[in-house]
């Protein structure tokens, strides 16, 4: 369908593309994938002939028609959501006008017998057909369907496009791509903007599309379930893999490890062909074996092996203090915007150390929630922040508030404090901003690149509470993965607000759903949510009053009651419905038995903390005593302290070590 021959684009010194050929076929779905600067985005903007590549050559059927979505688009504010989305219709409208056009000069002609009438005839026919073809009768019907399908309710297509956000308005644009049904669709980062619902949803279209698919995203989940193909660019050139991303990532590791042998036994050849040529020289007998071996060496064409697996971004949040047993209590919070409720009566409580999502629909509150945890908006009800919190924020505009007149390392040094300044190379190296990438100025990075910047900023200051809003948009797979380690191995609390399955999953160990106003609270990971609540997505999820089975862990935090589960109700006799329910059963009891681990610790903790401070009271008191002089010699007392000493250490290390 689209050939690409010998593609060649140079932006500097070092060309982007090098002898760069590929095919995309009918039905293919192709992820294209590669570090952060590799030129994803502009491969796409070449083949939907937006650029112009320094030589090479993509050949595109006349009757082959290509639709793009760019991460950045300007965006049109005077027209409705159904207006705007209709647009996407203007050649069938065309159409329709031709056929109207055509049948009104049947009408008035009378000459029925002539050649002319009845090659009018045909053209009305040919035309006819294709409107048809068009699917010109359901047009406002899978409109309706698409555009709900991306999240929009049907109370928001009478809406005008300026009354929502950007993210919101670049779905407007998504679902007039789709609707155009083009025969080729590139998408660079469309999950950026889309929740996991409509995520899950856009899977399902492009899974049963019969068009052709050339996508850039970091999701790995997304990928996985939509594409069966991959394109790997890495050091300039592309390098075709016919399969999904998750075997692809297996197929790369041989092919890296097979790529570092290779390397390595070019460099012995080098190594050992320049100490020959050294070593002879200067030697008329070995003259016609120096040039010879000279020559081979002038050949020898470099193998080069891709940076981004030469530098592992090995990532460790810095040490942090130890903060309050409850670092974030709400009660009865709510939040309204005019007569818009966004949600009401949220009661939750997050302890010290957990890893909670917040996930739900775009709209539905969570990032406004973040906003009133970090007292940013006002709400009403009560929201404390526990004893000696320090919050390391990310926001989804985070990158966008880099000063863009700085260069990568003076954003960096501006913030860090103390030894770490020494360490500054070093860790922008870890998140490829080695070499000359430290000194690029801000304004001219990437997207992902400016993602990873901010976050090199938020890592360099000790914090026990990290709140995440969006954190992976932008981030290449290597990136993500490492930054979900080093999530994990954080021993303080963490919110991560995120759409991205794969990041969430084995992340988090409780998910609080937004919906409808309300927010609930559910024990376990993200897929464990979704077991419980018996749905493929979150918009079942959302829509389910309650759970078919049971309340598994599910509680309500827009209630006063925390902690009471529904018992089990019966079900079928089926076998596939008995062993779902052994399996669910079985989650539940291994999320009730953690918890009550948890619980356990939790109080042995306290306990701890009341003997600590009684016996740091009596310490004070001894301290004091054996201050004066009457009691110096009192060995006693000094026995005593000693014996105290010693029992404060052994509570404080229990303390300390307690699992």
């Amino acid at each position: 369908m689209i050939s690409v021959e010998g593609l060649k684009v140079e932006f500097g010194v070092k060309p982007l593309f090098t002898d760069v050929s590929f095919v995309i076929n009918e039905r293919d779905r192709i992820a294209l994938v590669g570090k952060n600067g590799a030129g994803k985005s502009t491969m796409l903007k070449i083949l939907a002939g937006i650029k112009t590549p320094t030589a090479g050559t993509v050949s595109v059927p006349n009757d082959c028609t290509i639709g793009y979505l760019p991460q950045v688009m300007n965006l049109q504010d005077d027209t409705t959501v159904r207006e705007e989305t209709r647009k996407a219709f203007a050649d069938v409208d065309k159409m329709k006008a031709k056929v109207d056009r055509l049948q009104r000069e049947m009408e008035e002609r009378t000459d029925y017998e002539s050649d002319s009438y009845m090659e009018l005839v045909e053209r009305f026919t040919n035309a006819h057909e294709r409107y048809m073809m068009m699917g010109a009768d359901s047009r406002e019907a899978e409109m309706e369907r698409t555009l709900t399908g991306l999240g929009f309710l049907r109370t928001d297509f009478d809406r005008p496009t300026s009354e929502f956000s950007g993210g919101w308005r670049m779905r407007i644009e998504l679902a007039k791509l789709l609707l155009r049904h083009h025969d080729v669709i590139l998408l660079d980062e469309p999950t950026n903007h889309l929740d996991i619902e409509s995520i899950q949803w856009l899977e399902q279209f492009l899974a049963s599309s019969s068009q052709a698919v050339v996508l850039v995203s970091h999701d790995r989940a997304f990928i996985n379930n939509v594409t069966n193909r991959t394109l790997e660019i890495s050091c300039s050139h592309v390098i075709d893999y016919r399969v999904k991303y998750d075997e692809y990532v297996v197929l790369r590791k041989e092919r890296r490890e097979q790529q570092l042998r290779a390397y390595e036994n070019q460099q012995k050849e080098i190594a050992d062909t320049k100490a020959f040529i050294e070593r002879f020289r200067y030697q008329a007998t070995k003259a016609v074996q120096v040039q010879q071996r000279i020559r081979q060496l002038e050949k020898i064409v470099p193998i080069e092996v891709d940076e981004v697996d030469t530098s592992a971004l090995r990532l460790k949040f810095p040490p942090c203090l130890r903060s309050g047993d409850y670092p974030v209590i709400c009660d009865e919070v709510s939040k309204t915007y005019g007569e818009h409720n966004v949600f009401h009566n949220v009661n939750l409580t997050i302890k010290r150390g957990e890893k909670v999502a917040f996930v739900g629909k775009n709209g539905e509150g969570k990032s406004t929630l973040v906003k009133c945890i970090m007292n940013e908006i006002p709400y009403d009800g009560s929201l404390k922040i526990g004893h000696n919190i320090q919050i390391g924020y990310f926001a989804q505009n985070q990158a966008q508030l880099l000063d863009e007149n700085l260069t990568v390392f003076e954003t960096i040094d501006n913030v860090a404090r103390g030894e770490i300044r020494l360490r500054i190379k070093d860790i922008l190296g870890a998140f490829m901003f080695g070499g000359e990438e430290s000194d690029k100025y801000v304004k001219f990075l990437s997207g992902g690149e400016r993602s990873r910047l901010a976050m090199i900023r938020l890592l360099l200051e000790p914090v026990n509470m990290l709140i995440l809003d969006e954190p992976t948009n932008h981030l290449d797979m290597v990136s993500k993965d490492v930054l979900k380690d080093a999530i994990k191995a954080f021993d303080g609390t963490v919110i991560v607000v995120s759409h991205d399955r794969e990041f969430l999953d084995g992340l988090v160990d409780k998910v609080y759903e937004f919906g409808g106003g309300i927010v609930r609270e559910h024990l376990g990971g993200i897929y464990d949510y979704l077991r419980s609540k018996n749905a493929q997505t979150i918009s079942e999820a959302i829509d389910s009053p309650l759970p078919p089975l049971f309340d598994r862990g599910e509680q309500s935090a827009t209630t006063k009651s925390k902690g009471n589960t529904s018992p089990l109700s019966k079900r079928g006799a089926g076998g596939e419905s008995r062993k779902a329910d052994q399996e669910v059963v079985s989650s539940y009891a291994d999320r009730k038995a953690e918890q009550k681990r948890k619980n356990k610790i939790e109080k042995r903790r306290k306990e701890l903390e009341q003997k600590i401070e009684q016996l740091e009271e009596k310490k004070k008191e001894l301290d004091e005593l054996l201050m004066l002089p009457e009691n110096a010699a009192n060995m006693q007392m000094v026995t005593d302290y000693t014996n105290l000493q010693a029992e404060l250490d052994k509570l404080e290390e229990e303390y300390f070590n307690i699992e």
